[in-house]
């Protein structure tokens, strides 16, 4: 005859005990990833160096730099394609960051939330 009430003892488990406290504290190491990430400068350039783009870790632009040679007045949509490619490659990169960060932290767990039926609360 099966025991009614659930645990022995009525608590949570051992196992799901540990858990819980290994998912607090993954929760704690993702919150200063994310704080280190977001302090953190990203760059990158086009044009064979003409237009240098950096981006923080927020996602937000910070700097664009522009050598003499490629204002060029009668061109401006070529500078503006530099821009965009040099921004956009500057974003890769600071995701490319995040993206390694949060691997190393769950040990190659993939997407915690799809692997765990319907994700966790945190």
């Amino acid at each position: 005859m099966a025991k009614r009430g659930g645990f022995p003892g009525g608590g949570i488990p051992g196992n799901m005990n540990n858990l819980m406290k290994q998912a607090q504290r993954m929760q704690r190491q993702m919150e200063e990833n994310q704080k280190e990430l977001e302090s953190k400068e990203f760059s990158a350039s086009s044009g064979g160096g003409a237009v240098t783009v950096t981006v923080s870790g927020k996602k937000e632009v910070v700097s664009v730099k522009l050598s003499e040679e490629v204002v060029d007045p009668d061109d401006i949509e070529m500078l503006e394609d530099l821009i965009v490619a040099a921004a956009n490659e500057a974003l890769r990169k600071m995701e490319e960051a995040s993206t390694e960060a949060m691997s190393k932290l769950t040990g190659g767990l993939g997407a915690l939330g799809g692997g765990l039926g319907g994700g966790l609360p945190f």
